[in-house]
Parts: structure tokens; sequence; C-alpha cells
């Protein structure tokens, strides 16, 4: 069985990834703030393959540290796989930016997926693992959505990280892609309006907001074989936004 840690594992986009690659035959390392009751019942049906660690990723140093050195995910596991999927949402216009709240988003955001991705890939180089590292990003990095200046700015600024970690890291094995997913009915979109979830429907292509199972399908895909010469790049899924 191959290793893969999984942030922000508990509902939405991270649930949906943790569901496929237990399907796939993955050992996932599920981290999130709390065990919701669909993770809950995942680790029911496989239970020595799915692992779970409560952590805070608000204090990133920490927190990170703590799981991968605290009987988590040391370097006695050997890590084929990281997928930075934690994420908070901040939906403000810039004139009101609250520098406290920007700084919890980048934290969560951005800070603690590079520290994972810095652990991950000693960790990697460590057990001589050609590993793969998937980023989730969010189409807000391409195009712009009012009020998610500070979100899309932390999704771009891992999108920019990925690239470079994979020129850096790619003689090694170590691959760094990114997964751009559009709107979709999950918690961190939930306090969007009716109107404006229609606003944003209507400016895809194909009429709709984009499915969870794909963006699972797609993480899945770029962290196996069948995407060995895949590295340094973004897809989109997002039912055509742009």
């Amino acid at each position: 069985m191959k290793n893969v840690l999984l942030t922000g594992a508990s509902r939405g986009v991270g649930l949906a990834i943790c569901t496929e690659l237990l399907k796939l035959g993955y050992t996932v390392y599920a981290v999130s703030r709390s065990m919701s009751d669909e993770l809950k019942a995942l680790q029911n049906a496989y239970p020595t393959a799915l692992h779970f660690k409560s952590a805070d990723l608000s204090n990133p140093e920490n927190a990170v540290k703590e799981i991968f050195f605290d009987n988590f995910v040391s370097n006695s596991i050997k890590l084929y796989g990281l997928v930075n999927n934690a994420a908070e949402a901040y939906d403000d216009i810039a004139t009101n930016i609250s520098l406290e709240k920007m700084r919890h988003c980048f934290d969560v955001n951005l800070f603690s997926s590079v520290l994972f991705s810095k652990y991950a890939i000693r960790n990697m180089i460590y057990n001589h693992s050609e590993g793969s590292i998937v980023h989730i990003s969010s189409i807000c990095a391409h195009t712009g959505f009012k009020g998610l200046s500070v979100y899309a700015a932390t999704k771009g600024a891992i999108e920019a990280f990925s690239v470079n970690l994979a020129r850096e890291w790619g003689r090694k094995g170590i691959r760094s892609n990114c997964i751009a997913p559009g709107f979709m009915k999950t918690s961190m979109s939930a306090s969007l309006g009716d109107e404006a979830l229609d606003k944003i429907r209507n400016r895809t292509s194909l009429g709709k907001f984009a499915d969870l199972k794909d963006i699972a399908n797609a993480a899945a895909f770029l962290l196996s074989e069948q995407s060995a010469s895949i590295t340094g790049t973004t897809i989109r899924i997002d039912s055509g936004s742009i």
C-alpha cells in the first residue's frame, strides 16, 4: 500500500479525495481540525487504511512539526503522496480587509501547505521515494470574484510555489501539481446567497458547478503513475468558468 498524507480531510473536497484514495487501496493519513461523521464512517469502513490526526493549522509551524514528528507521519513511514487541501475562506472586499483575518487565511491556506511540502519532500528523500504532491488551488486564482481577493492571493501563491517545487525536485522523481476547482456546493461556499451562486453558475460554459467526484478523480490521477510525466502544471476543473 502507498501512504498519502491528506489535509482538510473531514468534508467537501478533502472527504471526496479521501474516499477515492481509500477505494483505490491507498493508506491515508488524514488531517483536519475535527473528525466529521462522514470521515468517522470512512474510518470504520477502512480501519487499517485510514489514520486520523486532529490539528489546528492556524498555527502551522507547531501543527506541521507535530504531525511529522509526533507519532503520526515520521520518516519511518514511507510517504508516497501529499495532498494539500486544507483551506479557510475569507470573503470581504479589499477596502475592508482585516490584517488578522488575512494572516489566518495565509497561515492555513499557504504557509501550512509550504511546511507540509517541506517535510513531505524530506520524508521522500529519506525513504528514496519518487512521490507526488498535489495542491488544491482555486479558479479564483485565475479569474476574479468580488470579495475573494485575499483567498485568491493564497491560491495564486501556492500555484507559484508548486511550479518551483516541480523544478527543484523533479530530478529526485518528486512531482508537484495543482488542481484549481471551480465553485462547488460545499461548506466553504455555504455563506454565499442563492443570487450569488446563480451568477457563478451562469458564468460557466456547462451551466453547472464543478463536481466533487471530478476533483477526487483528478487528485487520484496526479498521485498515480498514470501521470508520471506531469509536473509543474495546474488542472482547472471548473465547468468552463474561464
